[in-house]
Protein backbone atom coordinates (compact mmCIF):
# COMPACT_ATOMS: atom_id res chain seq x y z
CA UNK A 1 0.00 0.00 0.00
CA UNK A 2 2.51 2.49 1.11
CA UNK A 3 4.80 1.38 -2.14
CA UNK A 4 1.86 2.51 -4.50
CA UNK A 5 0.75 5.40 -2.35
CA UNK A 6 4.80 6.71 -2.27
CA UNK A 7 5.52 6.42 -5.79
CA UNK A 8 2.36 8.46 -6.56
CA UNK A 9 4.10 10.72 -4.66
CA UNK A 10 7.30 10.13 -6.11
CA UNK A 11 5.85 11.12 -9.46
CA UNK A 12 5.04 14.24 -7.65
CA UNK A 13 8.30 15.30 -6.98
CA UNK A 14 7.85 14.70 -2.82
CA UNK A 15 11.20 14.68 -1.22
CA UNK A 16 11.87 11.40 0.00
CA UNK A 17 9.19 9.39 -1.56
CA UNK A 18 11.41 6.98 -3.68
CA UNK A 19 13.06 5.62 -0.40
CA UNK A 20 10.09 3.25 -1.06
CA UNK A 21 11.40 2.11 -4.09
CA UNK A 22 14.31 0.10 -2.27
CA UNK A 23 13.43 -3.40 -0.98
CA UNK A 24 15.93 -3.40 1.70
CA UNK A 25 14.25 -0.52 3.16
CA UNK A 26 10.57 -1.69 2.93
CA UNK A 27 11.98 -5.01 4.20
CA UNK A 28 13.04 -3.85 6.87
CA UNK A 29 10.22 -1.76 7.69
CA UNK A 30 8.57 -4.91 7.44
CA UNK A 31 10.33 -6.81 9.57
CA UNK A 32 10.38 -4.05 12.34
CA UNK A 33 6.42 -3.97 12.41
CA UNK A 34 5.94 -7.75 12.53
CA UNK A 35 8.30 -7.67 15.64
CA UNK A 36 6.15 -4.48 17.40
CA UNK A 37 2.37 -6.91 16.43
CA UNK A 38 3.76 -9.98 17.69
CA UNK A 39 5.13 -9.29 20.97
CA UNK A 40 3.06 -5.70 21.45
CA UNK A 41 -0.09 -7.16 19.90
CA UNK A 42 0.38 -10.85 20.87
CA UNK A 43 0.34 -9.75 24.64
CA UNK A 44 -3.33 -8.50 23.87
CA UNK A 45 -4.54 -11.63 22.06
CA UNK A 46 -3.16 -13.91 24.33
CA UNK A 47 -5.11 -12.02 27.39
CA UNK A 48 -8.56 -12.31 25.09
CA UNK A 49 -8.22 -16.06 24.73
CA UNK A 50 -7.13 -16.54 28.27
CA UNK A 51 -10.80 -14.45 29.13
CA UNK A 52 -12.44 -16.87 26.54
CA UNK A 53 -11.13 -20.02 28.05
CA UNK A 54 -9.21 -21.33 24.78
CA UNK A 55 -7.07 -23.60 26.59
CA UNK A 56 -5.13 -26.68 25.23
CA UNK A 57 -6.23 -29.76 26.29
CA UNK A 58 -3.81 -32.26 26.53
CA UNK A 59 -3.72 -35.75 27.00
CA UNK A 60 -1.52 -37.85 29.27
CA UNK A 61 1.10 -39.62 27.82
CA UNK A 62 3.67 -39.67 30.30
CA UNK A 63 6.12 -36.61 29.16
CA UNK A 64 8.10 -34.62 31.62
CA UNK A 65 6.16 -31.99 32.59
CA UNK A 66 3.25 -32.43 29.70
CA UNK A 67 0.47 -31.91 32.57
CA UNK A 68 1.36 -28.56 33.43
CA UNK A 69 0.63 -27.15 29.64
CA UNK A 70 -2.65 -27.80 30.39
CA UNK A 71 -4.96 -24.53 30.11
CA UNK A 72 -2.27 -22.84 28.33
CA UNK A 73 -3.96 -20.52 25.39
CA UNK A 74 -3.76 -22.39 22.21
CA UNK A 75 -4.85 -20.79 18.36
CA UNK A 76 -2.31 -18.29 18.97
CA UNK A 77 -1.36 -18.88 15.19
CA UNK A 78 -3.37 -15.49 14.76
CA UNK A 79 -0.82 -13.52 15.89
CA UNK A 80 1.91 -15.18 13.00
CA UNK A 81 -1.00 -14.31 10.54
CA UNK A 82 -2.03 -10.82 11.89
CA UNK A 83 2.40 -9.78 12.43
CA UNK A 84 2.86 -11.09 8.62
CA UNK A 85 -0.86 -9.84 6.72
CA UNK A 86 -0.30 -6.12 7.75
CA UNK A 87 2.86 -5.67 7.22
CA UNK A 88 2.56 -7.15 4.01
CA UNK A 89 -0.20 -5.50 2.58
CA UNK A 90 1.74 -2.03 3.61
CA UNK A 91 5.22 -2.22 2.84
CA UNK A 92 5.11 -4.84 -0.19
CA UNK A 93 3.87 -4.42 -4.06
CA UNK A 94 0.41 -5.54 -4.00
CA UNK A 95 0.34 -6.16 -8.03
CA UNK A 96 3.14 -8.82 -7.74
CA UNK A 97 2.17 -11.82 -8.90
CA UNK A 98 4.28 -13.81 -6.31
CA UNK A 99 2.91 -11.33 -2.83
CA UNK A 100 -0.38 -12.11 -4.18
CA UNK A 101 0.17 -16.27 -4.26
CA UNK A 102 1.81 -15.72 -0.60
CA UNK A 103 -0.72 -13.67 0.60
CA UNK A 104 -3.37 -15.94 -0.85
CA UNK A 105 -1.62 -19.43 0.66
CA UNK A 106 -1.47 -17.30 3.86
CA UNK A 107 -5.27 -16.69 4.37
CA UNK A 108 -6.29 -20.14 2.55
CA UNK A 109 -3.86 -22.67 5.22
CA UNK A 110 -4.72 -19.77 8.27
CA UNK A 111 -8.50 -20.59 7.59
CA UNK A 112 -7.98 -24.34 7.58
CA UNK A 113 -6.00 -24.57 10.70
CA UNK A 114 -8.30 -22.01 12.40
CA UNK A 115 -11.22 -24.49 11.43
CA UNK A 116 -9.20 -27.28 12.72
CA UNK A 117 -8.51 -25.60 16.25
CA UNK A 118 -12.19 -23.82 16.31
CA UNK A 119 -13.89 -27.64 16.48
CA UNK A 120 -11.27 -28.84 18.72
CA UNK A 121 -11.51 -26.11 21.15
CA UNK A 122 -15.27 -25.21 20.69
CA UNK A 123 -16.98 -28.21 19.84
CA UNK A 124 -14.98 -30.30 21.90
CA UNK A 125 -13.36 -32.56 19.46
CA UNK A 126 -10.79 -33.55 20.16
CA UNK A 127 -9.78 -34.72 16.31
CA UNK A 128 -10.37 -31.76 14.91
CA UNK A 129 -11.44 -30.90 11.47
CA UNK A 130 -10.92 -34.39 9.58
CA UNK A 131 -8.27 -35.27 7.99
CA UNK A 132 -9.38 -35.38 4.58
CA UNK A 133 -11.20 -31.93 4.57
CA UNK A 134 -7.21 -30.71 5.55
CA UNK A 135 -5.92 -32.52 2.38
CA UNK A 136 -8.59 -31.19 0.44
CA UNK A 137 -7.70 -27.74 1.56
CA UNK A 138 -4.04 -28.49 1.15
CA UNK A 139 -4.09 -30.03 -3.08
CA UNK A 140 -6.83 -27.26 -3.34
CA UNK A 141 -4.00 -24.26 -2.63
CA UNK A 142 -1.38 -26.27 -4.48
CA UNK A 143 -3.84 -26.32 -7.66
CA UNK A 144 -4.09 -22.57 -7.02
CA UNK A 145 -0.24 -22.43 -6.84
CA UNK A 146 0.57 -24.61 -10.08
CA UNK A 147 -1.92 -23.00 -12.55
CA UNK A 148 -1.00 -19.64 -11.65
CA UNK A 149 2.47 -20.11 -12.32
CA UNK A 150 1.47 -21.92 -15.74
CA UNK A 151 -0.93 -19.35 -16.53
CA UNK A 152 0.31 -16.03 -15.35
CA UNK A 153 2.78 -14.17 -17.88
CA UNK A 154 4.39 -12.66 -14.79
CA UNK A 155 6.37 -15.87 -13.63
CA UNK A 156 9.10 -16.91 -15.74
CA UNK A 157 12.31 -17.00 -15.33
CA UNK A 158 14.84 -15.14 -17.72
CA UNK A 159 17.67 -16.38 -19.72
CA UNK A 160 20.54 -15.84 -21.77
CA UNK A 161 19.89 -15.43 -25.22
CA UNK A 162 22.97 -14.92 -26.61
CA UNK A 163 25.25 -11.94 -27.02
CA UNK A 164 26.18 -8.71 -29.27
CA UNK A 165 28.75 -6.44 -29.81
CA UNK A 166 27.17 -2.49 -28.84
CA UNK A 167 30.59 -1.13 -29.70
CA UNK A 168 30.68 0.40 -25.88
CA UNK A 169 33.05 -0.48 -22.99
CA UNK A 170 30.98 0.33 -19.67
CA UNK A 171 29.51 -2.26 -18.13
CA UNK A 172 25.44 -1.74 -17.29
CA UNK A 173 23.15 -3.87 -15.76
CA UNK A 174 19.46 -3.35 -16.36
CA UNK A 175 16.07 -5.58 -16.26
CA UNK A 176 16.27 -6.82 -19.78
CA UNK A 177 20.54 -6.99 -20.57
CA UNK A 178 23.80 -7.03 -19.05
CA UNK A 179 27.21 -5.75 -20.57
CA UNK A 180 30.31 -8.03 -20.56
CA UNK A 181 33.20 -5.38 -22.42
CA UNK A 182 31.80 -5.01 -25.27
CA UNK A 183 29.74 -8.13 -25.73
CA UNK A 184 25.93 -7.15 -24.40
CA UNK A 185 24.09 -10.12 -23.07
CA UNK A 186 20.21 -10.85 -24.65
CA UNK A 187 18.36 -11.98 -22.53
CA UNK A 188 14.33 -13.46 -23.14
CA UNK A 189 12.13 -14.43 -20.42
CA UNK A 190 9.97 -17.60 -20.50
CA UNK A 191 7.56 -19.97 -19.55
CA UNK A 192 9.83 -22.76 -17.60
CA UNK A 193 9.10 -26.08 -15.56
CA UNK A 194 13.07 -25.77 -14.65
CA UNK A 195 13.67 -25.53 -10.69
CA UNK A 196 17.14 -25.95 -9.08
CA UNK A 197 18.59 -29.34 -8.15
CA UNK A 198 21.92 -29.30 -5.29
CA UNK A 199 25.21 -30.93 -6.07
CA UNK A 200 25.03 -30.78 -9.94
CA UNK A 201 27.56 -28.73 -12.06
CA UNK A 202 24.55 -27.93 -14.37
CA UNK A 203 22.22 -26.95 -10.96
CA UNK A 204 18.86 -26.24 -13.67
CA UNK A 205 16.45 -29.44 -13.70
CA UNK A 206 13.50 -29.54 -15.85
CA UNK A 207 10.30 -31.18 -15.01
CA UNK A 208 9.66 -31.53 -18.56
CA UNK A 209 12.64 -34.24 -19.16
CA UNK A 210 10.14 -36.94 -17.72
CA UNK A 211 7.84 -36.09 -20.35
CA UNK A 212 9.88 -36.06 -23.27
CA UNK A 213 8.82 -39.08 -24.60
CA UNK A 214 5.08 -37.70 -25.43
CA UNK A 215 6.89 -35.33 -28.17
CA UNK A 216 4.79 -31.89 -28.98
CA UNK A 217 2.53 -32.55 -25.50
CA UNK A 218 5.91 -33.22 -23.57
CA UNK A 219 5.77 -29.37 -22.70
CA UNK A 220 1.77 -29.56 -21.39
CA UNK A 221 2.32 -33.21 -19.29
CA UNK A 222 5.98 -31.53 -18.07
CA UNK A 223 3.69 -28.81 -16.49
CA UNK A 224 0.55 -30.83 -15.07
CA UNK A 225 3.30 -33.02 -13.54
CA UNK A 226 5.14 -29.54 -11.98
CA UNK A 227 1.18 -28.74 -10.41
CA UNK A 228 1.20 -32.72 -9.05
CA UNK A 229 4.72 -32.41 -7.20
CA UNK A 230 3.37 -28.76 -6.41
CA UNK A 231 0.46 -30.19 -4.27
CA UNK A 232 2.82 -32.99 -2.49
CA UNK A 233 5.23 -30.64 -1.29
CA UNK A 234 2.45 -27.95 0.02
CA UNK A 235 0.74 -31.22 1.91
CA UNK A 236 3.74 -32.94 2.99
CA UNK A 237 5.96 -29.60 4.07
CA UNK A 238 2.63 -28.64 6.14
CA UNK A 239 1.88 -31.71 7.64
CA UNK A 240 5.82 -31.68 9.04
CA UNK A 241 5.07 -28.35 10.67
CA UNK A 242 2.38 -29.37 11.85
CA UNK A 243 4.01 -32.17 13.68
CA UNK A 244 7.05 -30.35 14.43
CA UNK A 245 4.45 -28.58 16.75
CA UNK A 246 4.60 -30.05 20.04
CA UNK A 247 7.08 -28.61 21.98
CA UNK A 248 7.77 -25.15 23.30
CA UNK A 249 9.50 -22.97 20.26
CA UNK A 250 10.46 -26.03 18.22
CA UNK A 251 8.20 -25.50 15.48
CA UNK A 252 8.35 -21.83 15.46
CA UNK A 253 12.40 -21.19 16.00
CA UNK A 254 12.81 -24.03 12.95
CA UNK A 255 10.31 -21.84 10.96
CA UNK A 256 12.27 -18.41 11.90
CA UNK A 257 15.44 -20.15 10.41
CA UNK A 258 14.47 -21.94 7.40
CA UNK A 259 12.61 -18.16 6.51
CA UNK A 260 15.93 -16.46 6.59
CA UNK A 261 17.62 -18.84 4.34
CA UNK A 262 14.71 -18.72 2.20
CA UNK A 263 15.05 -14.81 2.33
CA UNK A 264 18.69 -14.88 1.25
CA UNK A 265 17.54 -17.03 -1.72
CA UNK A 266 14.73 -15.10 -2.93
CA UNK A 267 17.03 -11.58 -2.60
CA UNK A 268 19.56 -13.33 -5.19
CA UNK A 269 17.64 -15.36 -7.46
CA UNK A 270 15.39 -11.68 -7.91
CA UNK A 271 18.91 -9.78 -8.51
CA UNK A 272 20.28 -10.14 -12.18
CA UNK A 273 23.86 -9.84 -10.65
CA UNK A 274 23.51 -11.98 -7.62
CA UNK A 275 22.43 -14.41 -10.11
CA UNK A 276 24.65 -14.33 -12.32
CA UNK A 277 27.61 -14.28 -10.00
CA UNK A 278 26.23 -17.44 -8.64
CA UNK A 279 25.28 -18.83 -11.65
CA UNK A 280 21.20 -19.78 -10.76
CA UNK A 281 18.46 -19.02 -12.06
CA UNK A 282 17.30 -15.52 -12.32
CA UNK A 283 13.17 -14.88 -11.54
CA UNK A 284 12.01 -10.99 -12.41
CA UNK A 285 10.22 -9.89 -9.50
CA UNK A 286 10.91 -12.23 -7.30
CA UNK A 287 13.34 -10.07 -5.42
CA UNK A 288 9.99 -8.40 -3.77
CA UNK A 289 9.40 -11.72 -1.95
CA UNK A 290 12.23 -10.67 0.68
CA UNK A 291 9.43 -7.97 2.00
CA UNK A 292 7.28 -10.69 2.52
CA UNK A 293 9.56 -13.00 4.12
CA UNK A 294 10.88 -10.34 6.09
CA UNK A 295 7.58 -10.20 7.68
CA UNK A 296 7.71 -13.91 8.17
CA UNK A 297 11.11 -13.98 10.15
CA UNK A 298 9.35 -10.78 12.61
CA UNK A 299 6.41 -12.71 13.15
CA UNK A 300 8.03 -16.34 14.32
CA UNK A 301 10.51 -14.49 15.77
CA UNK A 302 8.05 -12.22 18.14
CA UNK A 303 6.01 -14.84 19.04
CA UNK A 304 8.93 -17.10 20.06
CA UNK A 305 8.66 -13.66 23.02
CA UNK A 306 5.85 -16.32 24.24
CA UNK A 307 5.99 -19.34 22.73
CA UNK A 308 9.60 -20.00 24.51
CA UNK A 309 9.56 -22.73 26.98
CA UNK A 310 8.06 -22.37 29.14
CA UNK A 311 5.12 -21.25 26.52
CA UNK A 312 2.50 -18.47 27.44
CA UNK A 313 0.80 -19.67 23.86
CA UNK A 314 0.76 -22.14 21.40
CA UNK A 315 0.21 -21.34 17.76
CA UNK A 316 -2.32 -24.28 17.01
CA UNK A 317 -2.78 -25.77 13.98
CA UNK A 318 -3.82 -22.36 12.90
CA UNK A 319 -0.15 -21.50 12.94
CA UNK A 320 1.90 -24.64 12.43
CA UNK A 321 0.05 -25.59 9.41
CA UNK A 322 -0.06 -22.03 7.72
CA UNK A 323 3.97 -22.15 8.64
CA UNK A 324 4.51 -25.23 6.39
CA UNK A 325 2.33 -23.96 3.69
CA UNK A 326 4.26 -20.70 3.63
CA UNK A 327 7.78 -22.08 3.46
CA UNK A 328 6.46 -24.57 1.00
CA UNK A 329 5.03 -22.19 -1.58
CA UNK A 330 7.84 -19.94 -1.13
CA UNK A 331 10.36 -22.30 -2.10
CA UNK A 332 8.32 -23.35 -5.20
CA UNK A 333 7.70 -19.91 -6.26
CA UNK A 334 11.68 -19.29 -6.10
CA UNK A 335 12.46 -22.68 -7.62
CA UNK A 336 14.24 -24.31 -4.64
CA UNK A 337 11.93 -27.12 -3.61
CA UNK A 338 14.13 -29.46 -4.27
CA UNK A 339 16.30 -27.88 -1.10
CA UNK A 340 13.37 -28.29 0.64
CA UNK A 341 14.80 -32.22 1.92
CA UNK A 342 17.82 -30.40 3.19
CA UNK A 343 16.57 -27.01 4.24
CA UNK A 344 13.28 -28.65 6.05
CA UNK A 345 15.13 -31.52 7.19
CA UNK A 346 14.07 -30.97 10.43
CA UNK A 347 9.93 -31.35 9.36
CA UNK A 348 11.14 -34.27 6.74
CA UNK A 349 12.80 -36.02 10.66
CA UNK A 350 9.43 -35.50 12.27
CA UNK A 351 7.48 -36.68 9.24
CA UNK A 352 9.60 -39.91 8.60
CA UNK A 353 9.70 -40.98 12.27
CA UNK A 354 5.95 -41.02 11.81
CA UNK A 355 5.28 -42.92 9.04
CA UNK A 356 8.30 -45.68 10.16
CA UNK A 357 6.88 -46.06 13.50
CA UNK A 358 2.67 -46.38 12.31
CA UNK A 359 4.58 -48.53 9.53
CA UNK A 360 6.89 -50.74 11.24
CA UNK A 361 4.23 -51.15 14.40
CA UNK A 362 1.94 -52.92 11.57
CA UNK A 363 3.94 -54.90 9.63
CA UNK A 364 5.54 -56.27 13.69
CA UNK A 365 1.96 -57.09 14.62
CA UNK A 366 0.91 -58.54 10.96
CA UNK A 367 3.70 -60.73 10.87
CA UNK A 368 4.60 -61.40 15.14
CA UNK A 369 1.06 -61.21 16.67
CA UNK A 370 2.25 -58.22 18.82
CA UNK A 371 3.33 -54.62 16.97
CA UNK A 372 6.82 -53.49 18.26
CA UNK A 373 8.37 -49.99 17.55
CA UNK A 374 11.36 -48.24 16.53
CA UNK A 375 11.47 -45.29 18.41
CA UNK A 376 10.04 -44.67 21.86
CA UNK A 377 7.48 -42.54 21.13
CA UNK A 378 6.90 -40.91 17.72
CA UNK A 379 7.49 -37.56 16.23
CA UNK A 380 11.03 -37.98 17.01
CA UNK A 381 11.18 -34.95 19.76
CA UNK A 382 8.94 -37.25 21.96
CA UNK A 383 11.46 -40.10 21.32
CA UNK A 384 14.26 -37.73 23.13
CA UNK A 385 11.64 -36.64 25.94
CA UNK A 386 11.07 -40.31 26.67
CA UNK A 387 14.46 -40.75 26.81
CA UNK A 388 14.60 -37.91 29.78
CA UNK A 389 16.07 -35.07 27.93
CA UNK A 390 14.76 -32.11 29.68
CA UNK A 391 12.50 -30.02 26.54
CA UNK A 392 14.87 -27.11 26.17
CA UNK A 393 17.32 -28.98 25.63
CA UNK A 394 15.62 -30.99 22.73
CA UNK A 395 14.74 -27.93 21.09
CA UNK A 396 18.07 -25.84 20.65
CA UNK A 397 19.58 -28.64 20.07
CA UNK A 398 16.84 -29.05 16.97
CA UNK A 399 17.12 -25.22 16.50
CA UNK A 400 21.26 -26.47 15.88
CA UNK A 401 20.53 -28.93 13.59
CA UNK A 402 18.56 -26.26 12.10
CA UNK A 403 20.84 -23.97 11.76
CA UNK A 404 23.57 -26.45 9.93
CA UNK A 405 21.29 -27.73 7.66
CA UNK A 406 20.16 -24.13 6.74
CA UNK A 407 24.14 -23.41 5.94
CA UNK A 408 24.44 -26.48 4.05
CA UNK A 409 21.37 -25.34 1.69
CA UNK A 410 22.84 -21.75 1.18
CA UNK A 411 26.31 -23.54 0.34
CA UNK A 412 24.77 -25.91 -2.53
CA UNK A 413 24.33 -22.30 -4.17
CA UNK A 414 28.31 -22.94 -4.71
CA UNK A 415 29.12 -26.70 -4.04
CA UNK A 416 28.41 -28.59 -7.09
Amino acid sequence: MFFHLFQYLEELNFPGAGIFQYITFRSACAIILSLVIATVGGKKIIRMLQRQQIGEEIRDLGLAGQMEKKGTPTMGGVIILLAILVPVLLFARLDNIYTQLMLISTVWLGIIGFADDYIKVFRKHKEGLKGRFKVIGQVGLGLIVGLTLYMSDDAVIREKAGLMDVGVTTSTIDEGFSQEGRMQVLTKDIKSTKTTIPFFKDNEFDYAWFTSWAGKYSEGLGWILFVIITIFIITAVSNGANLTDGLDGLATGTSAIIGATLGILAYVSGNMVYADYLNIMYIPHSGELVVYISAFIGATIGFLWYNSYPAQVFMGDTGSLALGGIIAVFAIIIHKELLIPALCGIFLMENLSVVMQVSYFKYTKQKYGEGQRIFLMAPLHHHFQKKGIPEPKIVTRFWIIGIILAVLTIVTLKMR
